[in-house]
């Protein structure tokens, strides 16, 4: 039995993510679940939370997903986001700022189109903020 599980974060702008790792827990579309060494293969559709990898029996880093799927093999875990965030450089002030410009650009939308794209943009916002 293997004592470490690969993992892979891959979000369309780079690889997040990459080491062995003692468990890693992914938040499913199916409720959250945990994958260790010698885990059985799995496919499993991921929704927006927060990743937690593990080391010496305790959370190492937390890692913000919106969307994507996650493929277990004999080889490890690879998760394949639609968006991710290391959440140890996400910082706050900035998330911050950035949900006031999204707000200021709902109330200055001039159609139903813009405005829908700026509330969009402020719901993502909000949700990296309630996991930082």
């Amino acid at each position: 039995m293997a004592d470490k599980v690969h993992f892979e974060l891959v979000s369309p702008e780079k690889l997040l993510f990459s080491a062995d790792v003692e468990q890693v827990v992914v938040p499913g579309a199916d409720g959250d679940f945990g994958v260790l060494p010698d885990h059985a293969p799995l496919v499993a559709l991921v929704r927006t939370g927060v990743v937690e990898v593990y080391e010496a029996g305790k959370v190492s880093t937390r890692l913000f997903v919106r969307g994507g799927f996650a493929q277990v093999t004999p080889d490890g875990l690879t998760i394949l986001a639609e968006e991710a965030i290391d959440l140890a450089t996400a910082k706050k002030a900035d998330w911050q700022a950035k949900l006031k410009d999204a707000e200021a650009d709902i109330a200055a939308a001039a159609d139903d189109t813009q405005r829908l794209r700026a509330e969009t943009r402020a719901q993502a916002i909000r949700e990296v903020l309630d996991a930082a």
